[in-house]
C-alpha cells in the first residue's frame, strides 16, 4: 500500500479528481454526513425550542398591547366625563332650595346626553346633584355639585388577553370603565 502524501500527490500532479472509491473520499464523506445529521438534529431541537415558547411570547406580547388599548380607552373616558361634567355644570341653574330662590334648573341632562352621544354613544350616563358643605361665610347659601358617572363597555381586541383582562361573562370580551366626576355648580347668593 502507499503512504497516504504520495497518492495526494500524485492526484494533484496529474490534475485527477479523486475516484469515489478512495478511501479518504469516502471516510469524508462519512464525517460529512454525520455532520448534516447533527446539524439536522439541531434545527430540530431549536424548532421545538421555538414551537414550546413562541405561544409564551405571544401572549405577553397581546398582553402588553391590550392594556395599552384599555389605558387608551380609559383616559379617552376620563376626558369625556369631565367634559360632561363642565357643561353640565355651565347649564345647570339653580333649584328651589330652603330659602324659595328660583326654579330654573334640570336643564342640564338633555344637553349633557345630547353631547354623550356625539362623544361615546354606547356609554351610558348618571348626573345627580349632590349638596356640598354649607359656607361658613353664608350658612344659609347652599351649594351643590354635579355627580355625573360614566359607564364605558369597552372592547377587548386581542386574543387570549382579553379573555383574562373582560368582566364577567368573559366570553363578550368587554371591560366597563366606570368614571365619576364632581364639578361644582355656579349658583347666584339670593338675599
Amino acid at each position: 500500500m502507499e503512504p497516504a502524501g504520495y497518492l495526494k500527490a500524485r492526484d494533484e500532479r496529474a490534475g485527477q479528481a479523486q475516484p469515489f472509491w478512495d478511501w479518504r473520499f469516502a471516510s469524508g464523506f462519512a464525517s460529512g454526513m454525520s455532520r448534516v445529521g447533527r446539524e439536522a438534529k439541531r434545527a430540530g431541537q431549536v424548532t421545538v425550542e421555538l414551537l414550546l415558547v413562541l405561544p409564551v411570547f405571544m401572549l405577553i406580547l397581546f398582553f402588553i398591547m391590550e392594556i395599552g388599548s384599555l389605558a387608551y380607552q380609559t383616559i379617552l373616558v376620563h376626558h369625556c366625563a369631565y367634559e360632561l361634567a363642565r357643561i353640565g355644570s355651565l347649564v345647570a341653574g339653580p333649584r328651589v332650595g330652603q330659602n324659595g330662590g328660583p326654579d330654573g334648573g334640570g336643564n342640564e341632562w338633555s344637553k349633557m346626553d345630547e353631547l354623550r352621544q356625539e362623544m361615546l354613544p354606547s356609554a351610558v350616563l348618571k348626573s345627580e346633584r349632590e349638596d356640598t358643605l354649607p359656607d361658613r361665610q353664608s350658612p344659609d347659601h347652599r351649594n351643590q355639585d354635579l355627580k355625573v358617572t360614566l359607564t364605558y363597555p369597552a372592547k377587548l381586541v386581542f386574543p387570549g388577553s382579553n379573555y383574562f383582562l373582560s368582566d364577567i361573562p368573559r366570553e363578550q370580551h368587554i371591560k366597563k370603565i366606570t368614571v365619576t366626576v364632581l364639578m361644582p355648580i355656579e349658583q347666584p347668593f339670593f338675599e
